[in-house]
């Protein structure tokens, strides 16, 4: 069974079936004591780019934007570890379509859907990412940085994902900021089918 650790923010692990271990925006919470065997970078703010900070294992792989995004108009795919791992939209006026992304990743019979940074984008509009079909995804919603739990809500609604976990909630200014762990009220305004809300520290099993 896969699980997923949520480490707060925008960070998160997961453990596949084989004990194959990816970690996605690395930075925030704890839990980094496993090595990595995939690390995927959305975009490189510093909230989400600490690619050292969990032991990596021979012959672990970090992919950032730039690797599967490299010019405006290609979204490329790829596969590591046994996982697929496609590139889409991810941008807002804080944060660049030519430097971010989100992934689509596909394993263990499972398909999810990290949004990264953003808010509402053409993919989600024209149908792209619900002809997926997926399984779970997952958007910020801090109203500040990115879209706010309305607009997120709407976006999960776009994409049709049977599971969908707000994240990304508390926006935080610098790396030395002391914010809280979670925001429960813009949690609970996230209103999508199958939502899924975890506090940091939470796991998921797949």
């Amino acid at each position: 069974m896969t699980t997923m650790l949520f480490q707060g923010h925008g960070s998160y692990r997961f453990t596949l079936d084989d004990s194959t271990v990816i970690y996605i925006d690395p930075y925030f919470g704890k839990e980094y004591e496993l090595e990595a065997d995939l690390v995927l970078v959305t975009h490189d703010h510093f909230d989400h780019d600490a690619v050292d900070k969990m032991p990596h294992a021979p012959g672990c792989e970090v992919i950032r934007a730039r690797d599967l995004h490299p010019t405006s108009d290609e979204y490329l795919s790829t596969e590591s570890h046994g996982v697929k791992i496609q590139a889409v939209q991810a941008y807002n006026e804080n944060h660049p379509s030519d430097e971010c992304v989100g992934y689509v990743l596909e394993f263990d019979g499972v398909s999810f859907y990290a949004a990264g940074d953003t808010s509402m984008t053409e993919d989600m509009k024209s149908g792209k990412l619900a002809a997926m079909k997926l399984d779970y995804a997952v958007f910020p919603c801090d109203g500040v940085y990115n879209m706010d739990a309305d607009e997120a809500s709407e976006c999960a609604k776009l994409v049709g994902a049977k599971h969908n976990i707000p994240v990304h909630e508390v926006p935080i200014d610098s790396a030395d900021a002391t914010v809280a762990e979670y925001d429960e009220a813009k949690l609970e305004a996230f209103q999508a089918p199958g939502r899924i809300i975890l506090v940091p520290g939470a796991e998921l099993h797949m």
